[in-house]
């Protein structure tokens, strides 16, 4: 033991249990005093036995751990102050204990339930989150699938301590992980039994308001595919006797008092009930109302999930009528007679109503809860009860059928949980009372302690086990562990002869009492079982010592307890019920309750004794054993998994900590034993990496110059522990005993702290050091200025003084003069330079200005002449595009005014039809008013007659009845006729009633047959006035068409322009050529002139050698050298100008030939434009027509046409006559050309002349090929033309066939004839290529191959190479395009629902490739941008080319399928991202939290039983380099398929999103992972991710702003958290973290090092406090699956569709380009 001194220890305390004190002197063996140091500042002299020395404190870097084991010193105080520290300051709930989850209730809601939460967990190693449920769910869960073995969740401890919300946020675990895909919501029904079984078995007690007052276990089926297939419940010990009785402040089950809140809904009022404060059974405790609870919801709630359940509203009905039975039970009156005697009146209002629910016989019931039946063997004797026993019988009947009714529930719940697919394995949730011991214990608290001494048991076997699986996994030598065996205080109570068999003998016993029964326990375990105990001061308890504490019992009620009985009377009275559920309660052969067999069989531990008769009854307590039995077996059958709920306080204070209490829980749940069995062996437990990353400090260089990191972590720990036997080497770990951890740890601190020492010493030398040399060299500053100061004093004197004043003057002028004579030389030099040079540059400028007057002369004429060509273009161009629009004005007004005709003249029809049908029923109306006023009149006159009638009788029956009056015979027959008057009056009304409503109906009908004529008169007139507008229009039109006919003679004037301007480009090609030669010809001259000027071999022979000698002598020879090359100089700079001059001319010329021919080739198209305009206005003159014949100008119309044609006629025989001249002439102009250049050209230039006359032959074939080829366009079209025309002209004039039959032959002719001229030019020109207009022409029937081939079967790594971007989105919109061509709209639609179709299947075949997904969300975009793109409207066409509008859809409005293609890629995105996230997902966390890049920074700690024993050993480990690899593959897939950058922005955002929200919500879940050290390496990895982002030029997709909340919880991690200033600027920077991830943070951070300090929660409510005003949500995870709105950028396809072509692997060779 280190009793040293500064060390820490443990004392007892009588108010905290454990105090925490610092030794203030070292320990020396031997002593019996320990001088202390308490934590309130006092000195103490603590005596101690040398034998057992106070228990050491941990170091404070292992306080605060998410395992005990994981402490170095394990014992009592340790866990108690573990457990405080994470409850108290960083508000954490769970703690790992070995294999147990202890959870503290907190009393108060936490965010860490959610769904976001479970998915966290889901596929997680136990280790590597904080503790909490659901990690034990999963590693459930996860044990489950890998090795299909049962597994058992044990939830247990006291009453309040949070059992039941444990078991029921396990159960919602396995229910969300585990969600099936079938639509019989399993899991929601699994779910949905928590509620009733809560209703009807939770109860409000002292210590929780809502207690568990029976025992659970709950199997959970799953099918191989580990998906919930049902669900199986079994329930133990009910506390019946809690419906009759409850304490103070307590409740009865919380199902009487729903009813009771909701008796005044309708479907309750015939049970006739009322408030709770107005029934003996919910009135007894005093308290019927929870605080916080509306029990009138929680009612709806319940039959909310009797309705998911199945369980219909008649089944509802009984049940409630059997609750309502109960409670009217409880009320009814027994009166006591006398002593002996008691009786209940029969008109008893509970009475009556408990017999009208249960339908039973009132007086029966009456008598027999008075009275009791004794059947002896000679008689039956009727034996009245007094009035207490009275009470008692109701109170049994009473819990009787609660009991009953609660089996029965159950059972409902079972059939409803049993579906009927296969149990492969199940998980059971065990949510069982905790071991209890209150100021006075019973019969339950004995079985309770019964079922807890069973599962201690269990819980020590397993410890045990997996210990010894773990010694001999790692091969270290197992040695016997002594642990506490409870097994003799199971015998005592369930052995033979042992309590519960004593029990049920005596209850065999008619007059057996519970004083026998306790007498018998004296004599047979008093002095003879060491765990039996007679209390002193009682004879009516006994104590048994139990694993946890003594208990002692009071032996009062056992045996009533025990036998739970009801007189058979009462039984056979319910039994003749009436109501079924009643009866069938309490039959001999009840039905059995499980629905479904469990997969475990298990065997009795001994013979049951069927009972002989029915009297012989089961007792309570045999029942309990047997189903503890069979709860034990299915336990060992399973994997166990144990969760130990502890209750901080009695008061229900929000994370308040009651030592005492606490331990005392900790000692009884078996948490300590775990401890204690642990600290026996090797606790403490590292991998081998662990170790030395965490101890590498420790080690010395000849260490870890070892190449195997395994032997230089045993070399190390020898030299460090001298004691071998205080750690073991096993295979993949080091094993140390208790205490080692925390010496490596001091020693590991140590050595820091000597580091941080000499880390000091050095940097304070270097500081001091500085700042010595600072002031040293400021002192040798001074010193220097000092010393000169004075030796300048001591030198001067005034003979010096003179002497240097005198030598200053003479120098002064010496160097004025010296500078006035280089000044003179210098200024004379000067200005004959300026002389010079101004000169040089006033000629140069004189030059300039001449040429530049020239250029403008020039300039003035080129431009005027290229303005007025401008100005003749433009009107040219301006008179096409007014007539096209005009043209196309027309062609509208004419489709409008046929459609309008037609309109009208069927409706003119419809209106004559409608008109003359009215004006029928007009007729027959007014026919019909005649009649009606005819039978008016008619009936009018029968009524008067009626009336006169009436008078008269009535006249005679007074008379009657005054003659008759006095006479008695004669009353019956005035009666007779006084009923017949009356008689007749009521049908003279109800006539005339029914006459006055026909005259109404007959003239409302008359008013609207008026308003009809008035209307339909109207409307005639309307469409009198429409008919005359029509007319006019027509008018209009005819005049319009003449206007244009007057326009398109105009078309033969611009051909003839065209052909002019043809000419001039001739003229300009020859200008240009003519100027190059010119140009070649001077420069050949200036050469030669310059040559022979200076001929060498002649100046050479002229001179002689003397002449040589005398030039070298002077150097007159090299001075004329110099001049010569200078001279050549100049020369050679002037030819490059002008040779640089003659380029840019040429180019010029070049520049305005191009835009001529532009233009030529504008005018071109526009002419063929306005011949097709023409065709189409010819052709809709023809078509209006004939069909409209009343237009008289017909013959005049055709005799145009005539003369049209002629001319077209004419005009191609002067083209052609031309054409024929034109190639005579070309090969003679080309001849004389080349002679005439050859006799011009000197022999140098010859072989450029040749070069330019082969081009030039070339050049002016090509020119008469697209000539010849437009002179061909245009015959077709006049051959088209005229043949449409002589269709339309035969039909109207037969007289004209044989003329244009004639003119067809000349046609034909003239066709020959060009025929043979273009097919001797083809024999000099290479073939001209067809020009394609952007289709695929296919049939409708290889739709389906078009899809498979380019769709289905398409891979995308054969498309992207070498591929334009969505080149299948192309080839579809191109074969869309065919069928708007083709103006099919059943094609068209065909196609798109296929591509569609098919593009889902291929998407859903394929959901899990990035690559497939990536691709076809690329060729869907362009598919919906081409639909876009070429759809014709304004805002898609601003960006197209001219050639991609004239491309755009023509006849159909393809919106509908642009919105069905934008749902798709929505859908497709959607899928896109979900494949990315999870490929990524499972890397997040590795990379961004675990894995270590800083050098030198280690966040590794010490690990516990959970860590070191996970149920998952993960092989790869991915790192931070693994995530930008991976983001690297998805964003050049995406950019090789063509992704638009905008939707590759979105995408890396959620990518982002999804990193942050990871990261962070495992960080959250980590108390680990928070330090200081964990946030450097945070922001480490995110300023990696910021590079990625810059690399890939993705700053501007807000990608690193989802980071932010990960940016500032790594900042916060980093920052100092002590002062108030500090919390100010905590609350100021993190504005992306709500409050309650800011106060997690906080609550979790740990400090990796002792030099480091934890955040102290007085610091956590400043910042809490400061953050109060924030609004934000409450919630602590962020949502991963969260999406951000997509949205589709508009992108038009740059690629012309006339130029794609289709590669042979696409398979497409069906389809051909039109």
């Amino acid at each position: 033991m280190l009793i040293v001194e500064y060390n820490r220890v443990w004392i007892p305390n009588s108010e905290e249990v454990w105090q925490s004190a610092e030794i203030t002197k070292n320990y020396k063996p031997g002593d019996r005093v320990l001088h202390l140091l308490l934590e309130d500042g006092t000195e103490l002299n603590y005596p101690v036995d040398p034998a057992s020395l106070p228990p050491l404190r941990n170091p404070d870097i292992l306080v605060g751990e998410n395992d005990l084991t994981a402490l170095s010193y394990l014992h009592e105080p340790a866990v108690l102050h573990n457990l405080k520290v994470r409850f108290v300051e960083s508000k954490l709930i769970y703690t790992y204990s070995g294999i147990i989850l202890v959870a503290m209730n907190p009393y108060k809601q936490l965010p860490i339930y959610g769904d976001a939460i479970i998915h966290a967990y889901s596929g997680q190693n136990m280790g590597d989150m904080d503790p909490h449920i659901f990690a034990v769910a999963e590693e459930a869960y996860k044990q489950m699938a890998r090795n299909n073995r049962n597994q058992s969740v044990i939830v247990s401890g006291e009453s309040g301590a949070g059992k039941t919300v444990s078991a029921r946020y396990a159960m919602r675990y396995f229910a969300t992980v585990s969600k099936s895909n079938s639509n019989a919501h399993v899991e929601d029904k699994v779910l949905a039994s928590n509620p009733i079984t809560e209703a009807v078995g939770n109860a409000k007690t002292t210590r929780n308001d809502n207690s568990s007052r029976f025992g659970k276990y709950t199997e959970i089926s799953f099918d191989q595919r580990h998906q919930i297939t049902g669900a199986n419940m079994r329930t133990y010990l009910l506390e019946k006797s809690r419906v009759v009785f409850q304490s103070e402040n307590e409740r009865n089950y919380h199902i009487f008092y729903q009813l009771c809140a909701s008796s005044l809904e309708p479907e309750f009022k015939h049970l006739k009930l009322g408030h709770a404060e107005e029934f003996n059974y919910t009135r007894m405790g005093g308290s019927t109302i929870i605080e916080g609870v509306d029990d009138r919801a929680d009612m709806k709630e319940t039959q909310k999930t009797f309705t998911l359940l199945g369980l219909k509203e008649d089944f509802q009905r009984d049940i409630f009528k059997m609750l309502a039975a109960i409670l009217h039970l409880g009320n009814v009156q027994i009166t006591s007679v006398s002593d002996e005697k008691s009786s209940v009146r029969p008109e008893d209002k509970h009475l009556n109503v408990f017999c009208e629910l249960l339908d039973l016989d009132n007086d029966r019931v009456a008598q027999w809860l008075c009275h009791r039946k004794i059947i002896t063997t000679s008689e039956t004797v009727i034996k009245p009860m007094t009035k207490l026993q009275a009470l008692n019988a109701r109170d049994a009947l009473a819990k009787k059928i609660y009991s009953h009714l609660f089996d029965f529930i159950v059972e409902r719940i079972n059939k409803a949980l049993h579906f009927s697919g296969k149990q492969h394995t199940f998980i059971g949730v065990l949510d069982i009372y905790g071991f209890e011991t209150f100021d006075v214990n019973s019969f339950e608290q004995f079985c309770i302690n019964y079922a807890n001494e069973k599962l201690q048991q269990q819980f020590n076997l397993h410890v045990f086990k997996l210990e010894q699986e773990e010694y001999m996994k790692e091969n270290i030598p197992w040695t016997l562990i002594d642990f506490y065996d409870n097994q003799p205080v199971i015998d005592l109570i369930e052995a033979k002869m042992g309590i519960l068999e004593l029990l049920d003998e005596e209850c065999l016993f008619p007059q057996g009492t519970d004083e026998n029964w306790l007498q018998k326990l004296y004599n047979n375990f008093i002095n003879k079982n060491p765990f039996f105990q007679k209390p002193k001061m009682s004879n009516t308890s006994f104590i048994i010592q139990h694993f946890a504490d003594k208990v002692e019992y009071k032996s009062e009620g056992f045996l009533e307890k025990n036998r739970d009985t009801v007189y058979e009377v009462l039984i056979d009275i319910l039994k003749n019920s009436k109501f079924h559920l009643c009866a069938d309660f309490f039959q001999d052969h009840p039905v059995s309750i499980s629905p479904f067999k469990s997969s475990i069989k298990v065997q009795s531990a001994r013979a049951v004794v069927k009972p002989p008769n029915k009297h012989f009854r089961t007792t309570v307590g045999s029942k309990f054993r047997s189903s503890l039995y069979l709860l034990m077996e299915t336990l060992n059958a399973t994997t166990p998994h144990y969760v130990r709920c502890i209750k901080p306080n009695d008061e229900k204070l929000a994370f308040e900590f009651d030592s005492k209490r606490v331990v005392q829980q900790l000692r009884a749940c078996g948490v300590l034993e775990t401890i204690r069995i642990s600290a026996q062996s090797y606790p403490s437990r590292w991998t081998y990496i662990e170790f030395f990353s965490r101890y590498s400090i420790l080690m010395m260089q000849h260490e870890l110059s070892l190449s195997d990191k395994k032997e230089i972590c045993k070399t190390v720990l020898k030299r460090l522990v001298q004691d071998s036997n205080q750690y073991q080497f096993g295979r993949t770990k080091i094993f140390f005993r208790a205490g080692q951890v925390a010496y490596l740890e001091k020693l590991r601190s140590d050595k820091l702290r000597q580091a941080c020492i000499v880390i000091q010493k050095n940097v304070r030398s270097w500081c001091q050091r500085k700042k010595f040399l600072r002031i040293k060299q400021a002192a040798v500053v001074i010193q220097q200025y000092f010393r000169g100061q004075r030796s300048v004093r001591q030198a001067i004197t005034a003979t010096a003084l003179k002497q240097t004043w005198a030598a200053i003057v003479i120098q002064k002028f010496c160097r004025g003069y010296l500078i006035r004579k280089l000044c003179q030389l210098i200024h004379v030099a000067a200005i004959k330079i300026q002389a010079y040079v101004r000169g040089f540059l006033a000629r140069k400028k004189y030059q300039k200005m001449l040429k530049e007057h020239k250029a403008v002369i020039l300039q003035k004429h080129a431009r005027a002449w290229l303005a007025r060509r401008r100005f003749q273009n433009i009107r040219r161009f301006v008179l096409n595009i007014q007539l096209s629009y005009r043209v196309q004005r027309l062609q509208k007004k004419l489709e409008d005014q046929n459609k309008e005709n037609h309109g009208l003249l069927e409706r003119l029809t419809s209106l004559a039809s409608t008109h003359a049908s009215d004006l029928d029923t007009i007729q027959k109306l007014e026919l019909e008013l005649e009649k009606l006023e005819t039978q008016k009149r008619a009936s009018e006159e029968k009524g008067k007659k009626y009336k006169e009638d009436s008078e008269q009788v009535n006249l005679s029956v007074l008379e009657l009845q005054i003659f008759f009056f006095s006479t008695d015979k004669m009353d019956t027959l005035t009666k007779q006729l006084f009923t017949d008057v009356q008689k007749e009056e009521r049908q003279r009304i109800i006539l005339e009633k029914n006459f006055q409503k026909e005259k109404q109906d007959y003239e409302k009908e008359i008013e609207s047959l008026k308003g009809e004529i008035q209307a339909l008169k109207e409307e005639k007139i309307k469409l009198q006035y429409q008919i005359q507008e029509e007319n006019i229009l027509q008018a209009g039109l005819k005049m319009e068409v003449g206007q244009l006919k007057n326009q398109a003679k105009t078309i033969p004037e611009l051909q003839k322009e065209i052909e002019l301007l043809q000419t001039q480009k001739m003229d300009v090609e020859k200008l240009v050529q003519s100027q190059k030669r010119e140009m070649r010809e001077k420069i050949s001259e200036v050469a030669k002139q310059f040559i022979e000027s200076y001929d060498v071999e002649d100046v050479r022979s002229r001179l002689s050698t003397e002449d040589l000698e005398h030039l070298n002598e002077d150097g007159e020879l090299w001075f004329a050298y110099e001049g010569l090359k200078k001279a050549t100089r100049v020369l050679e700079s002037q030819f490059q100008s002008q040779k640089e001059n003659y380029e840019k001319e040429i180019e010029a010329l070049n520049f305005k030939v191009g835009h001529l021919s532009q233009e030529i080739i504008h005018l071109q198209k526009l002419f063929r434009e306005e011949n097709d305009i023409n065709d189409s206005i010819r052709l809709e003159v023809s078509r209006l027509t004939s069909e409209n014949m009343m237009i008289p100008d017909f013959k005049q119309q055709i005799s145009e046409l005539e003369k049209q044609k002629m001319d077209l006629e004419t005009r191609l025989q002067v083209q052609a006559a031309k054409m024929i001249g034109k190639m005579e002439e070309m090969p003679n102009r080309m001849h004389r050309n080349l002679k005439k250049e050859s006799q011009r050209r000197t022999p140098e230039a010859q072989t450029e002349i040749h070069a330019d006359e082969k081009e030039k032959p070339t050049v002016t074939i090509e020119e008469v090929n697209n000539h010849l080829k437009k002179q061909r366009e245009i015959e077709n079209d006049i051959k088209s033309k005229i043949k449409q025309e002589a269709s339309h002209l035969t039909v109207e004039n037969m007289d004209l066939e044989e003329e244009l039959d004639m003119k067809d032959r000349v046609i034909k002719k003239l066709q020959d004839q060009i025929n043979t001229l273009t097919k001797t030019i083809k024999k000099d020109v290479p073939a001209v290529s067809k020009e394609y207009i952007g289709m695929m022409e296919y049939r409708k029937e290889d739709e389906a191959r078009i899809v498979q081939n380019l769709i289905l079967d398409l891979k995308p790594r054969g498309v992207v190479v070498n591929m334009i971007p969505g080149l299948p989105a192309h080839i579809l919109f191109m074969c869309v395009r065919y069928a708007d061509y083709l103006n099919d709209g059943e094609m068209l639609k065909s196609f798109m629902s296929t591509a569609t179709h098919g593009i889902k299947q291929v998407i859903k075949e394929h959901a899990e490739d990035f690559e497939m997904m990536s691709f076809w969300l690329s060729n869907t975009c362009h598919f919906l941008n081409c639909l876009k793109q070429y759809s014709g409207e304004e805002e898609f066409m601003k960006h197209n080319t001219p050639r991609q509008n004239m491309n755009c859809l023509k006849h159909f409005d393809l919106s509908e399928y642009r919105q069905i293609l934008s749902d798709l890629a929505i859908r497709i995105y959607h899928q896109f991202i979900t494949v990315m996230e999870n490929n990524l997902q499972p890397m997040i966390v590795p990379g961004m939290l675990e894995h270590e890049s800083l050098q030198g920074i280690s966040g590794l700690k010490p690990t516990g039983f959970r860590k070191r024993s996970s149920s998952i050993d993960d092989t790869d480990t991915y790192t931070m380099t693994s995530i930008l690899q991976q983001l690297s593959y998805f964003y050049s897939t995406m950019c090789q398929n063509g992704l638009d950058q905008e939707l590759v922005k979105q995408a890396v955002k959620q990518l982002f999103f999804l990193i942050g929200a990871v990261t962070l919500n495992s960080l959250f879940l980590r108390k680990d992972m928070c330090s200081c050290r964990k946030g450097m390496q945070i922001r480490c990895d995110i300023s990696y991710l910021e590079e990625w982002l810059k690399e890939k030029n993705l700053q501007s997709s807000s990608a690193k702003e989802t980071l932010e909340p990960l940016c500032q919880a790594a900042w916060l991690l980093q920052v100092k958290k002590i002062t108030d200033d500090d919390a100010k600027e905590i609350s100021e920077h993190c504005t992306s973290l709500s409050v309650v991830q800011i106060v997690k943070i906080l609550n979790s951070y740990t400090p990796i090092d002792d030099f480091e300090k934890r955040v102290s929660p007085s610091f956590v409510r400043k910042v809490q406090a400061m953050l109060n005003n924030r609004e934000d949500t409450p919630q602590l995870m962020l949502d991963t699956k969260y999406l951000f709105q997509v949205t589709f950028p508009y992108t038009p396809s740059p690629h012309a569709l006339e130029m794609i072509q289709i590669p042979s692997s696409f398979k497409l060779g069906f389809l051909t380009r039109v």
